[in-house]
């Protein structure tokens, strides 16, 4: 894995070296989608499950361990108003007050957020704290990145869905940032996860989970996967390989093994 410490910018990292990019691989997806099938039939088998199973990067993440101060509310909040900050920085939208600029197209996108409900019961010290921890994640952000090119195709916020064993397991994904086309007769997607944590041994597993979701949903292998620690300006990227794929699946398997029947 390419650890890159900033001042080397995201953008950078994410073009590479376009001499290398390997030819687009837009056959591996049905592999990897057999292989998760097969492992949802040896946890459930034929039986119907009374609810289908949500598995996100978020608990891809977490790979077993329990809740902790850092999926408090207030950080979830936060997490999501430096999310919503990145969306503008990226579409060149000028932010001249990070938190209240995130805060109102939150307010304008999701009304009814019940996350919204903990910002506006904060006392003015609270608010005033995460006011300047959105601000100092920000101007990490806006440091670090640099401009991305439209011709890059920039998308925001992508979702992905995937269903499993008929409806048993739902595998769903959200890449912060998307850039280049699945289309091309090279490689050259590149997917960014923003993160307000330090990077740990869950970025890794959600860098994979990322890189196997994009792969199923485009059924074309992306180029490279990465996170950045908007806390620390660290980034790491990994290049997409079957490796890092298989590997991705196996995160999969070990969460969906906490099902399995005594």
């Amino acid at each position: 894995m390419l650890s890159a410490p900033i001042p080397e910018l995201v953008t950078d990292v994410l073009r590479g070296d376009r001499t290398r990019r390997p030819r687009r691989d837009d056959t591996a997806a049905a592999g990897l989608r057999a292989l998760l099938e097969d492992h949802v039939f040896s946890v459930f088998g034929a039986r119907r499950t009374e609810s289908t199973v949500m598995i996100t990067s978020a608990t891809i993440n977490a790979a077993g361990r329990v809740l902790e101060l850092a999926d408090s509310p207030l950080s979830r909040a936060r997490g999501i108003l430096v999310s919503i900050a990145f969306r503008l920085l990226v579409a060149q939208v000028h932010v001249a007050d990070p938190f209240m600029d995130a805060l109102n197209a939150w307010r304008a996108e999701r009304p009814r957020d019940e996350l919204l409900d903990a910002l506006v019961h904060l006392d003015d010290d609270q608010r005033a704290r995460l006011s300047a921890d959105v601000t100092s994640h920000f101007a990490t952000l806006s440091r670090s990145m640099g401009t991305i090119p439209s011709g890059w195709r920039p998308r925001t916020s992508q979702r992905a869905r995937q269903l499993l064993g008929g409806t048993a397991v739902c595998l769903r994904d959200v890449v912060d940032l998307v850039v280049g086309s699945p289309h091309l007769a090279v490689t050259n997607v590149a997917l960014v996860d923003i993160t307000t944590s330090p990077l740990g041994p869950g970025a890794e597993r959600t860098m994979r989970y990322h890189a196997l979701m994009q792969t199923m949903r485009t059924s074309v292998v992306p180029l490279r996967t990465s996170i950045f620690s908007s806390a620390t300006g660290d980034l790491w990227t990994v290049d997409v390989d079957q490796e890092v794929l298989m590997r991705a699946v196996e995160d999969v398997a070990r969460v969906l093994d906490r099902w399995k029947s005594p």
